[in-house]
């Protein structure tokens, strides 16, 4: 097999990170798969991060197990925590590598992935993974962001340079931020077939919502891996990133302010 691309995660672990997923939950982010989930199921989460899809997830398939993978350790205790935090004792949480996945062919009924596969070396091989632990007559799910697809109002330059940079920096760490136009190429690439293609979106619009994706935003911008990498790489200065945090808040401030991000998402019935 090919030696895959080695990434770095572009997002990191920085608090205004974590609050931006832990806002994360089944009905959000996974209301293609909802339809789909009945009680005792076994389910895969690729890339759980901070649990909360995971423990929805969880909670839809019970007394069926879930398996939650990550990483790290660090990015395991996240979801622990959540599981212990709703006293869920239905999840397993393993360390693992969607590249090269340590379970049986046919070990779930469901094996799923949120906002994973822009960040890996080799998607189509992680969907082959994915795939193949996943029980004939089982789904495979997977949904991704298209950043090139999100829109914005007003049109502020500052947000312009963020989606460049952003764009810029994900492919230097070896990612695909554009995932989502991809992602059911990937998916046939990957031997899967009966691919069911859809697409949802997040909007921000009212001033809560504004003020909440923007503070995230405009921290993160700030004090975040990515701006460790963006500095680092050269791609920006100091007194870029502050313009683009200081961008965010202008757009929050905007009473007309709008913002819709595109997702893709697949569900496939392995064979």
């Amino acid at each position: 097999m090919a030696e895959r691309a080695e990434t770095v995660y572009t997002h990191g672990h920085h608090e205004s990170v974590l609050r931006a997923h832990r806002w994360r939950t089944a009905e959000n982010s996974a209301g293609y798969l909802l339809g789909h989930l009945e009680s005792g199921m076994s389910l895969l989460d690729v890339g759980c991060g901070p649990g909360t899809i995971t423990a929805d997830l969880a909670a839809v398939v019970a007394p069926g197990r879930v398996t939650a993978l990550e990483r790290t350790e660090d990015a395991l205790r996240q979801g622990r925590d959540e599981a212990t935090r709703r006293g869920q004792g239905t999840i397993d949480f393993v360390l693992g590598d969607v590249h090269d996945l340590e379970f049986a062919d046919g070990s779930f009924d469901v094996v799923h992935a949120h906002q994973v596969l822009q960040h890996v070396g080799d998607p189509v091989r992680a969907l082959r993974e994915m795939r193949r632990v996943c029980r004939p007559g089982g789904l495979v799910a997977a949904r991704e962001s298209d950043y090139a697809a999100f829109a914005w109002y007003p049109e502020l330059a500052e947000l312009d340079e963020w989606l460049t940079l952003y764009r810029g920096l994900a492919r230097a760490n070896g990612g695909e931020p554009d995932a989502g136009r991809r992602l059911r190429s990937w998916a046939l690439r990957s031997g899967l077939d009966g691919v069911t293609a859809t697409t949802s979106t997040w909007c921000f619009a009212t001033s809560q919502d504004r003020r909440w994706w923007a503070d995230a935003w405009s921290e993160r911008i700030l004090h975040s891996a990515l701006a460790e990498q963006a500095l680092e790489s050269g791609l920006a200065t100091a007194d870029g990133l502050r313009r683009i945090s200081d961008g965010w808040q202008r757009w929050a401030a905007s009473e007309d302010g709008w913002m819709s991000l595109l997702h893709a998402e697949i569900v496939a019935r392995v064979r």
